[in-house]
């Protein structure tokens, strides 16, 4: 199909869903939700209108949804601004490794003994499946650096973290899958993908951000600049990416760690102004600084466009704004897409999966992972059910599948891959915001009796 018709049913579902929006919120429906019906009314099973070829052009799929990983990832991390000693990181940790590991392992036994896959296609399956979203989570994610909510705040850094973190299984499974299992093989795999590119990933994404804010901060505040820094967000992505391929580091930790470094960079700043006062009005703005700073009466008279809180500010809001546009862009084209394609990778078979992964391998993991947390039954239910499967799956899909595995293994991959994620997008999407609602609801009743 040509590019122009995609721009054009792209476009029309971005309008049609932004003048709707206000509807919208009121309802379980989920924009995402939306592009996925609108592709399946376009596809085959539909208008006939529309066809993906994904297994065509695999890696045009892998590097797409890579972008899109890598934008929400830098994204999540810099909406999230949280020191490193707070609470709250304990249990997105304990989701983002212990329940991730014991979610694989459930779904490659699930893959196995229902699919018939073999242990290596199975826990390729896993692997693909098991990590939350980190693009298509929005509506239980934290949306603003004021939402210290625990329970968002641990879905939106498992959502940081477990791409990265299920990425060595799928490494493993590669090992098995295509003929490269020389005991040096699995050294490699051992230092390289698990004890090198998971830290070094996070090192190297906070590094660079940090002191490209830093440096960016002092030179702006210097000049006076107040223009858009778009660029320098996307020419930090750029090098971040960049310089965790160099260097055999985790690219989805790299994209995390950049944007909490940057957002570590604007609370450094904003706490050292000598003025207390501006420094807690200036911490209650924390969401999209520079704007509010600059018309908020009792700030315009203390921070002045030339000192560095509100060049960092600028960098900041500057980066929110248009990760959030490119992250939505990208992602109504791929959801679309995935619409259009559920007809032909549509798996009975792996709608048994999904039902088991959301309401059996994810709940009981993320149950046994949280024992001893402190946490509520009810929370800990929550956090369970709530992790909704995106573009994460299609790029590990598309990872195997430029990586040798075979034409036929990666079919019935696809197959499995594609419905989990559908399903997903379906059923999470539509449970998330009554759910929300019912436990904003029982808060806000304790907070009235107590």
């Amino acid at each position: 199909m040509p590019l122009a018709y995609w721009l054009f049913l792209v476009g029309g579902l971005l309008l049609a869903t932004s003048l709707a929006s206000g509807w919208l919120r009121h309802t379980p429906v989920t924009p995402f939700a939306l592009y996925v019906v609108a592709g399946m009314a376009i596809g085959p099973w539909g208008l006939k209108v529309a066809q993906v070829h994904w297994l065509e052009h695999m890696t045009l799929m892998e590097q797409a949804t890579r972008v899109a990983l890598l934008v929400s990832l830098f994204l999540g991390g810099l909406k999230l601004r949280l020191s490193w000693r707070d609470p709250r990181w304990r249990m997105a940790l304990r989701l983002a490794f212990p329940a991730m590991v014991l979610t694989i392992a459930g779904g490659a036994l699930a893959a196995h003994a229902l699919a018939g896959l073999a242990w290596p296609l199975a826990l390729a399956f896993a692997a693909a499946v098991a990590p939350t979203d980190p693009v298509l989570a929005s509506l239980v994610s934290v949306d603003d650096a004021r939402d210290h909510d625990a329970l968002r705040v641990a879905l939106s850094g498992e959502a940081g973290l477990n791409d990265g973190a299920a990425m060595p299984a799928l490494s493993l499974a590669l090992l098995w899958l295509v003929p490269s299992t020389a005991p040096a093989d699995w050294r490699h795999w051992l230092l390289v993908d698990v004890l090198w590119a998971l830290p070094a990933g996070l090192l190297i994404g906070f590094g660079l951000a940090y002191a490209i804010g830093s440096l960016a901060t002092r030179l702006k505040a210097m000049s006076g600049d107040t223009a858009p820094s778009d660029l320098l967000a996307l020419a930090l992505l750029a090098l971040t990416w960049a310089s965790a391929e160099a260097l055999h580091a985790s690219i989805f930790f790299a994209a995390f760690a950049a944007g909490l470094g940057l957002r570590h960079t604007e609370r450094t700043v904003v706490s050292r102004h000598p003025n207390p006062a501006v420094r807690d009005e200036l911490d209650e703005l924390s969401s999209h600084p520079p704007a509010e700073v600059l018309v908020n009466p009792n700030l315009r008279d203390h921070v002045k466009p030339a000192e560095p809180a509100a060049s960092i500010g600028l960098m900041v809001s500057d980066a929110l704004s248009f990760g959030d546009t490119l992250e939505r862009l990208i992602a109504a084209g791929l959801t679309l897409a995935l619409g259009v394609a559920f007809a032909t990778f549509w798996s009975p078979t792996g709608a048994l999966l999904a039902l088991l992964l959301f309401v059996v391998v994810r709940p009981l993991s993320v149950w046994l992972a949280t024992a001893h947390s402190g946490a509520g039954h009810a929370h800990r239910l929550l956090l369970g059910w709530l992790g909704i499967r995106g573009i994460g799956g299609l790029n590990y899909l598309g990872y195997a599948a430029v990586r040798g595995v075979s034409t036929v293994e990666i079919h019935r991959l696809a197959d499995l891959v594609v419905t989990v994620v559908v399903l997903s997008v379906l059923v999470h999407g539509a449970s998330a915001q009554p759910l929300l609602a019912w436990r904003q609801a029982v808060q806000d009743r304790r907070q009235g009796s107590s």
